[in-house]
């Protein structure tokens, strides 16, 4: 039996209902991606937790997300998008509130395994709800008011985490999810009607990839521990000597298994017979790890060094995101006119400048003078590279892979961030309780700000040599809609495809 066409308009009930669950779901990720950084000092201080304790609250909620995001969206094709939605819902606010029960750095860090476990089946189906229910003429509307409210609640998310902390509790950055998720499941309810992919549903045609989720998860896994446990153990030590043998095997099985599994992989391999498709994944990894770099150790800084409030933290990184936020679709019509080269070029090498600026701070900064030119430029130069990239990512590749070029392009950055988080601390020095030393964490601040910049430099070098225009899609294919800077590149995938 066909399925009903997609009926809902903007300006009804439903339609408004269903945009609110979508738009209060996706704020519950992104202010879980972003604001517990501000709480890092707090919750390491009252927990006792180590440089390493801190690295796994940050990386164990990547690295699920990472490395399940694919599936997640292939569960709610085959068997429901809002039933998969409501499950991730119910499952995030569930581990969100554990979270924040949380009575030592151990109960913590497998909660944030668990949060990002629930965050990889809610995260696909955020946009897809919106695709699969409106009508054709409304859907770019209500895209379109999906991305301006979730840049709202991304750049108030810092804000409302820092009051929190401050007033409350680091505990309440987790907990604030639970009546969020409390109004999604009402909204999703009454309003959200089920979809799902027909064709799947008919035939059974997709089989889910586990082993190749789980081979990705291993690699990406045993890595990332071989990293953080390194300073402590020591770098020929064999449990980290180990994890790099289980993490560098099961990479190559991983490749070796979806070649074997052609067009059904989870990562079909030909994707990568397009040298640019490959290049820009390369450019992904290195731009993401300076980014989650950067924001892991200034948050942290700003706290137990320059001596501010987590609020005023938090108010640090908002001009950031709302340059982002009102810059992205500019530099994306920019880009679809010259080509993605200039502004990947341009936009890394303002980033880090941005970032060489603010290894000048020091206790007793300035906001305005110190820390606002840096955060500045370094969100003027990311503004230039997130929608170009995204946009090229998925021009480099034919439409029908659009769903999983944008996945694995979501997956590779955030990948980046956790390798980065991982490695960064090792590279600097930084180990122990170091953070808490004022002198230490000095140090490793400007030494992981020049890594950072070098990163972005490198990405800055390896477009202008590598990165030239995509082929022009077929005509009538479907431009990517303008979605806000910080939606992970796998919510851009049903942009009409």
């Amino acid at each position: 039996m066909t399925a009903p066409a997609p009926a809902l308009r903007t300006g009804t009930a439903a339609g408004r209902g269903t945009l609110l669950a979508a738009v209060l779901a996706s704020g519950m990720v992104f202010l879980d991606s972003t604001v517990v950084n501000v709480a890092l000092p707090r919750l390491g201080s009252e927990l006792g937790a180590t440089v390493a304790g801190l690295q796994w609250t940050v990386n164990g909620y990547l690295l699920m997300l990472a490395a399940f995001v694919l599936l997640g969206g292939a569960l709610g094709d085959r068997f429901g998008r809002r039933r998969v939605f409501l499950l991730g819902v119910a499952w995030f606010a569930s581990a969100s509130v554990l979270c924040g029960l949380s009575q030592g750095t151990g109960w913590l860090i497998a909660a944030r395994f668990l949060q990002g476990a629930g965050g990889a089946l809610l995260t696909p189906g955020s946009l897809s709800v919106l695709q699969a229910s409106f009508h054709p003429d409304d859907r770019g509307k209500a895209i379109g008011m999906w991305a301006g409210l979730s840049g709202v609640s991304t750049a108030l998310g810092p804000l409302l985490g820092g009051w929190l902390i401050d007033t409350l509790s680091w505990r309440w950055i987790f907990f604030i999810n639970l009546p969020l998720a409390v109004a999604v499941v009402l909204a999703a309810v009454r309003w959200v009607p089920e979809s799902r992919d027909e064709n799947i549903s008919r035939t059974g045609a997709r089989r889910f990839d586990v082993a190749g989720t789980l081979l990705g998860a291993l690699g990406l896994g045993g890595v990332t521990y071989a990293l953080i446990d390194a300073p402590a153990r020591g770098v020929r030590s064999l449990p980290v000597l180990l994890s790099v043998l289980v993490g560098v095997v099961a990479a190559v099985v991983f490749v070796l298994v979806e070649r074997r599994r052609g067009d059904a992989a989870m990562l079909p391999t030909g994707l990568f017979s397009s040298r640019l498709f490959s290049v820009l994944n390369i450019f992904t990894v290195v731009v993401y790890a300076a980014l989650g770099g950067f924001t892991f150790f200034l948050a942290v800084y700003l706290q137990n060094v320059v001596g501010w409030s987590a609020l005023l933290t938090g108010l640090a990184t908002v001009p950031m995101t709302l340059l982002l936020a009102a810059g992205s679709s500019r530099a994306g019509a920019l880009a679809a006119r010259i080509g993605p080269r200039l502004p990947l070029t341009v936009g890394p090498v303002v980033a880090a400048v941005g970032l060489l600026l603010l290894r000048r701070v020091g206790p007793g900064a300035s906001y305005w003078m110190d820390v606002l030119p840096g955060v500045v430029l370094f969100g003027a130069g990311l503004t230039l590279v997130v929608a170009p990239l995204t946009a090229s990512v998925l021009a480099a590749v034919a439409d029908r892979y659009a769903g999983v070029a944008s996945g694995f392009n979501n997956a590779a950055s955030r990948a980046g961030s956790l390798l980065a988080v991982a490695a960064l601390p090792l590279l600097v020095g930084l180990s122990g309780t170091g953070y808490e030393q004022k002198s230490a964490l000095t140090d490793a601040f400007r030494g992981a700000l020049l890594w950072c910049a070098g990163l972005l430099l490198a990405g800055g070098a390896m477009a202008v040599l590598l990165i030239h225009r995509p082929p022009r899609k077929a005509p009538g294919a479907q431009p990517c809609p303008s979605l806000p800077a910080s939606t992970p590149p796998d919510e851009r995938r049903r942009r009409g495809a």
